[in-house]
């Protein structure tokens, strides 16, 4: 089992690498992918971070999800990106698992991933979800093949919930009592 992973400056550090960190303890393989120029991104509290390979360059043939944490990065580059959200799209079509958390929704919204689904994210970042039905007071949500979070703090629950959906119920519950949740 092998997932993808979007790093971006400014990307949010908890997000980030708290999700990639509880997904490798769980036993499943992340590569992390950028749109930046170089394989090196800044993180939202200046943490430079080498990534493994350009999301360009990315088959999503050769994963089994897709990971997209949020922060500052998103309101920066959504309304022009096309790499993540096609990516995304991709993902979709092989009707494979797809999971964003606090403002990484919202290039599912922008790309007509979220159309009919329940969902949450960072408040605000439901801007751009034009027939989903917003849950604000959630922590995560699974609707389907796609999976949504509110934001940094509920990390070990978003993670939680990528295991279980991967996985199952007792590989989630054993990533938390790993960590004394």
């Amino acid at each position: 089992m092998k997932g993808l992973m979007v790093f971006s400056d400014r990307m949010e550090d908890v997000e980030a690498l708290a999700t990639r960190a509880l997904l490798v303890r769980a036993g499943i393989e992340i590569d992390s992918a950028t749109v930046n120029p170089s394989l090196e991104v800044m993180t939202a509290y200046g943490l430079k971070v080498k990534v493994d390979k350009a999301l360009k360059d990315v088959k999503s043939a050769d994963y089994d999800f897709f990971v997209i944490p949020g922060g500052a990065y998103v309101a920066h580059v959504v309304d022009k990106d096309k790499i993540i959200k096609k990516t995304a799209r991709a993902f979709a079509e092989q009707d494979k698992l797809i999971s964003a958390i606090c403002a990484g929704p919202r290039f599912l919204g922008q790309a007509d991933l979220l159309d009919g689904k329940k969902f949450t994210c960072f408040p605000g970042s439901e801007i751009d979800m034009k027939s989903g039905k917003y849950l604000p007071k959630k922590k995560v949500v699974k609707d389907g093949n796609i999976i949504t979070a509110r934001g940094a703090g509920v990390v070990y629950e978003f993670a939680y919930e990528i295991v279980k959906s991967l996985k199952d119920k007792a590989s989630a519950e054993q990533l938390l009592a790993s960590i004394q949740h």
